[in-house]
This record gives structure tokens, sequence and C-alpha cells, in this order.
């Protein structure tokens, strides 16, 4: 049997195009403001230019890249 711990992590965690890709914009924003790391914020930098390059999101993106970056000082 497997552990429950790493079964409801694994579910928490959103890939770039589960967090960029609904069509609703608060969703979109609620995708965004819950990445707290840079690895995952590069990632989802990464898919929007590979995909969409929506200038709107990649403010959004470059905003939160600031905030992690504040928190982390």
């Amino acid at each position: 049997m497997s552990d429950p711990d790493v079964q409801s992590t694994d579910r928490s965690e959103l890939s770039p195009e589960q967090r960029l890709e609904p069509q609703n914009t608060r969703l979109i924003n609620a995708g965004i403001v819950t990445i707290h790391d840079m690895e995952t914020l590069r990632a989802c930098v990464a898919y929007e230019n590979a995909n969409q390059q929506r200038v709107q999101i990649l403010r959004r993106l470059e905003d939160r890249a600031s905030e992690i970056r504040a928190q982390d000082d």
C-alpha cells in the first residue's frame, strides 16, 4: 500500500499547464499566486513562452517572482 502523505503531496502539485491554461482568469491568477518557489515559477514562464506567450500572464509571473525574491530576503 502506498503512503497517503506522498499521494496528497502529489495531488497538490500543479503542472505549469494546469496553472496557466484554465479559461477562467481567476483560476489562472490563483495558479500564479500559489507558486511558492522559483523552480516552479521558472517552469511556468518556460511553459508560457513555449505556448501562449501572453504578455499579461508573463507580467503576473514576473510580479510573483519579485514577491518570492522579497520573501527570501
